[in-house]
């Protein structure tokens, strides 16, 4: 089977899992895209293809993720946390459903303009990638401490860089000791569901229950679904106004180029730069919400292709998230030394895989969530249980971490996982730190501590 057909398939997978995955509000992106993209490139899938099934899976994710924000007033995932406020207001006026429509439109035009923006910048970038490379070690320590002083524990994340990078480390000498060889995926896994597995640890634990018990079931209250188009697949121009069309446009293309910064901090930052220079609640709020959501798609798009193609190694925040399989799938894909699809894709490979991706997603979800929002949202609401969901994912990441070392694989990343989530639930040391000194352990206990 060619390369072009794998792409194809494994694209439309994606559209499909994803699709219905987008309709589960509080869904963790990278909980969820690590493992599937990693048993994509574990199965033995040609880069391109991995790529393109990562691209449809972003893409479609982000566009369902709009449902539950717009129409029951819970963020689809962190990234809608910022266009809370105005989807509420457009659900108390009565017009949810044309609030759902101008973030869906917003979201595909952004994701289309980055990829080619973003995909030139980086070519403008590569240049400075060996320097990169050769510095992998110090520049993942300092990206560290950045991101720790602008996370919500900053500064205890700043001091916890060091125990923690000798606590992974110890974890790895434990596993080459048993093993003859080290870990990789178990690490970065468990890191990726700690925030998860805290909850179910605080849920099973008599005196912790209490922090995350409820009352009463969760009451949503939706909003009746209506029709202003002809046809199947609307055009997403039509739906917004020219201005709003404009402004999703430029808002886009700046995003694109801002890689290392948080996707939520610019979509906060693009929707309210666009929101006060407009005059009219309703107006305000209708492009306000179409500019955060393509702000979401383009900073997502931009953040995996950047650092992608001009360094092969994470320096994003998608990066060092959901992107991570991209970068560092062992043995088929490492970060240091590099040998990902930085090194055995071209740019332009990247374009048109990175189009088949982002053409089959929209094919299928953007009609999806214009066509059918309300009855996909009921049919999750009453049909698929979140438990569920969360215990696939879980056996997911137990299969992976066999593969890579056995029942030392899955205790090591249940160990990093109860470490991260802890330090993550309560002293607010993010996951992107984690990530980063879990890349920068081994410099840092050989280089600052001579170990």
């Amino acid at each position: 089977m060619s390369v072009l057909v794998i792409a194809i398939l494994l694209a439309i997978l994606a559209g499909v899992i994803f699709t219905l995955i987008g309709l589960i509000s509080g869904s963790d992106e990278t909980a969820i895209l690590v493992p599937t993209t990693l048993i994509v490139v574990l199965l033995g899938a040609p880069p391109e293809a991995v790529f393109a099934f990562f691209m449809s899976a972003v893409l479609a994710k982000h566009l369902t993720h709009a449902i539950p924000t717009a129409l029951m007033g819970v963020p689809g995932d962190t990234t809608a946390a910022p266009m809370l406020e105005h989807a509420n207001f457009m659900r108390r006026i009565g017009l949810p459903h044309i609030a759902l429509r101008k973030m869906i439109s917003g979201g595909i035009i952004g994701a289309f303009i980055a990829l080619p923006v973003s995909l030139l910048f980086a070519m403008f970038l590569s240049q400075f990638g060996t320097f990169f490379q050769e510095n992998a070690g110090i520049i993942f320590t300092g990206a560290a401490v950045l991101i720790g002083y602008f996370s919500k524990g900053r500064w205890v994340s700043i001091l916890l860089i060091l125990p923690l990078a000798l606590v992974i480390q110890g974890l790895n000498l434990v596993s080459t000791t048993i093993l003859g060889n080290g870990l990789s995926i178990s690490f970065f896994l468990g890191i990726a569901i700690g925030p998860m597995l805290t909850d179910i640890l605080l849920a099973t634990s008599d005196s912790a229950r209490s922090m995350i018990k409820r009352t009463k079931p969760n009451e949503y209250k939706l909003a009746p679904e209506q029709k202003s188009w002809s046809g199947y697949f609307p055009n997403p121009f039509k739906v917004l106004t020219k201005k709003q069309s404009a402004a999703v446009g430029g808002t886009s293309f700046l995003s694109s180029l801002t890689f290392a910064l948080s996707p939520v901090g610019m979509t906060s930052l693009m929707g309210e730069l666009v929101g006060s220079r407009i005059k009219g609640q309703y107006k305000k709020a209708t492009t306000s919400l179409s500019t955060m959501n393509g702000v979401t798609e383009s900073t997502y798009v931009a953040e995996t292709i950047i650092p992608l193609v001009a360094f092969g190694i994470p320096l994003s925040p998608v990066a060092i998230g959901p992107a991570q399989a991209l970068f560092n799938a062992p043995p088929v894909f490492t970060a240091d030394p590099v040998n990902n699809l930085h090194s055995m894709m071209d740019p332009i490979d990247f374009l048109i895989y990175g189009l088949i991706g982002l053409v089959i997603a929209a094919v299928i979800a953007y009609p999806f969530s214009m066509n059918f929002a309300r009855k996909a949202t009921v049919f999750v609401l009453k049909r698929i249980n979140q438990e569920a969901i969360i215990g696939m994912f879980i056996g997911i990441v137990c299969l992976l971490a066999f593969y890579e070392g056995g029942l030392v694989g899955i205790v090591v990343t249940f160990a990093m996982a109860m470490v991260g989530g802890m330090l993550n639930r309560f002293l607010g040391v993010g996951v992107g730190v984690q990530f980063m000194v879990f890349y920068g352990s081994a410099w840092i206990i050989s280089t600052v501590l001579g170990m």
